[in-house]
């Protein structure tokens, strides 16, 4: 029971539990986009909504009033379209607002610690430098 205790109260783990809720809450916002903006532009072309295509595959297909299949088999490749449109929209969402500025913060980062160790470097050569001076001096 301790170790299961230790293990749940890591850092690791609630920092995985906040990205898990973070990330549901995330999901709705890019649903909601992909739903709102992305399908009604797409919608200019065609249908008012991705997932509306489909294709008959077998049998005569029919479509009851309400949108249901009333007979055949339909193919709903406008779905996996709209999956794969929402897909890459939070892809590029996630590394132009998060990855692409960590990339940029941690570049700065490290450009400032290099200048830190090289002058400490510096500092060691120069009291090298002196130490030496003083020895031959005598």
């Amino acid at each position: 029971m301790k170790g299961f205790r230790e293990f749940l109260l890591r850092g690791n783990v609630v920092d995985l539990a906040v990205a898990v809720v973070i990330g549901a809450a995330f999901t709705n916002i890019i649903n909601a986009f992909v739903k709102g903006i992305i399908n009604p532009i797409i919608g200019l072309f065609g249908t008012k909504d991705l997932a509306s295509y489909r294709s008959c595959l077998k049998g005569p297909c029919t479509l009851a009033a309400d949108g249901s299949v009333s007979s055949g088999v339909f193919i709903l490749w406008g779905e996996v379209l709209s999956a794969v449109v929402q897909f890459v929209i939070t892809a590029a969402v996630v590394y132009f607002v998060f990855v692409l500025p960590m990339l940029h913060f941690m570049a700065k980062r490290k450009t400032a610690q290099e200048e830190v160790l090289e002058a400490e470097e510096k500092e060691v050569v120069l009291l090298t430098e002196i130490r030496d001076a003083l020895v031959r001096r005598g």
